[in-house]
């Protein structure tokens, strides 16, 4: 089942979270541990944080041993950039209008 928009709107609205998908998709899998050591935050915030990502489908997890190693999902992202550019096509139509308008105000 697809994830709405709202749903990754939500998960990406806590900038801790915000900060530890930018972590995983920049460096590449990581395990819990070395995410705590960077966010500033206790390791079950950082778990919870993780969990929600999971459930919007940004972050994979994968056990090994006692160890759970997480990656983003970048492609994770696709609602939101399919909803941006409902967005960007409604935008560049009312920019050209305004140019078309401005324009014939100059003439």
């Amino acid at each position: 089942m697809p994830i709405a928009p709202t749903e990754l709107f939500a998960a990406l609205a806590d900038p801790t979270r915000r900060a530890i998908f930018e972590r995983l998709a920049r460096g590449g899998e990581q395990t819990v541990r070395v995410l705590t050591g960077h966010s500033g935050v206790s390791q079950p915030a950082v778990s919870k944080h993780l969990g929600v990502l999971k459930h919007a489908g940004l972050v994979l997890d994968r056990r090994e041993g006692r160890q759970t190693h997480y990656s983003a999902q970048p492609q994770g992202l696709a609602p939101l950039i399919d909803w941006i550019g409902l967005y960007g096509a409604f935008w560049r139509d009312r920019f050209d209008r305004l140019e078309i308008l401005l324009n014939r105000m100059d003439q």
